[in-house]
């Protein structure tokens, strides 16, 4: 009955302090068999870099997914795909910049792990309850990464596709019977997220979206099985405005016209949010439950 744990951003050195601190504690606790985190943020707020990545790759982390940010260093982020299969950006990103560079990395990511399944009767009757013997299997995972298009224009420096589209072909094309599907969907829009999740319905186990770092109240398993959640929220500092310090972001909308200042509030309280997901030996999500904690 794998279960899979998934980090929403983590934002910079406070993100990077409390993932190391409390994730730990999570896996211990939860014990989960796979555990994802979103990384788009991880280096000062913007980008990755191998320093940022080796910092938290000793955590037991299956796959880093990524988002409209994931760039922002330039080639120091580019460099992070050349080493670590494991990371992913969004598989609908077309290519990057007005020179129409190409896209490094890719969008989605196949692993294995042995997860613990109760052995079945004779008469396919699961007997988890009624005997204590268990086996090891092999389960397929594939973690997709997408980036919604509304309210996006202005965010990524590049084509965004259409995702719906996107998730079409990777599920068709990479897809496996008996895979467990995870979906990271990296968008502004609440609506362009939930209609996202009643699209891939039925055909992915697990589907969170990423971005706003304001954890939402409506973690379900939607009607065809699916496990949903608009947004996980961020892993960082609490008291600031979305990992900012709040006088930087006030002075934004105060003033538009001066240069905006991406400083990372590295006072106070520290938050994480995740979501931890419990499917059934069949694939089928048995449980949801939204994670959180401050430091």
């Amino acid at each position: 009955m794998p279960r899979i744990l998934f980090i929403g951003d983590v934002v910079g050195k406070p993100g990077r302090k409390i993932l190391k601190e409390v994730l730990p504690q999570w896996q211990k606790k939860y014990v989960p068999d796979v555990t994802i985190v979103n990384v788009e943020n991880l280096a000062h707020g913007k980008g990755v870099t191998l320093s940022t990545l080796s910092e938290i790759d000793s955590l037991g982390i299956d796959c880093f997914t990524g988002g409209n940010h994931i760039f922002d260093k330039k080639a120091l982020s580019a460099e992070c795909f050349e080493k670590y299969d494991k990371l992913i950006r969004p598989v609908n990103y077309e290519f990057l910049g007005k020179d129409k560079s190409p896209v490094p990395g890719h969008g989605y990511y196949r692993f294995s792990k042995p997860v613990v399944s109760p052995f079945m009767g004779s008469n396919g009757e699961n007997t988890a309850d009624k005997s204590p013997n268990y086996n090891l299997v092999n389960q397929q995972f594939l973690v997709v990464n997408l980036n919604g298009i509304v309210f996006m224009e202005k965010q990524f420096d590049g084509v965004i596709s259409n995702p719906f589209l996107a998730i079409d072909a990777v599920i068709k094309q990479e897809g496996q019977k008996g895979d467990i599907i995870i979906v990271d969907f990296h968008g502004e829009a609440t609506s362009e997220k939930i209609a996202m999740g009643y699209y891939v319905d039925g055909r992915v186990s697990f589907i969170t979206g990423t971005h706003t770092h304001v954890a939402t109240a409506d973690s379900r398993v939607l009607p065809q099985g699916t496990a949903y959640i608009t947004d996980t929220g961020m892993t960082g500092p609490r008291d600031g405005v979305i990992g900012v310090k709040p006088k930087n972001v006030l002075e934004k909308f105060l003033h538009p016209e001066r240069k905006f200042k991406n400083e990372i509030e590295e006072d106070g309280v520290l938050q994480i949010n995740g979501v931890l997901i419990e499917t059934s030996d069949k694939q089928q999500v048995t449980r949801i439950e939204k994670l959180y904690k401050e430091i």
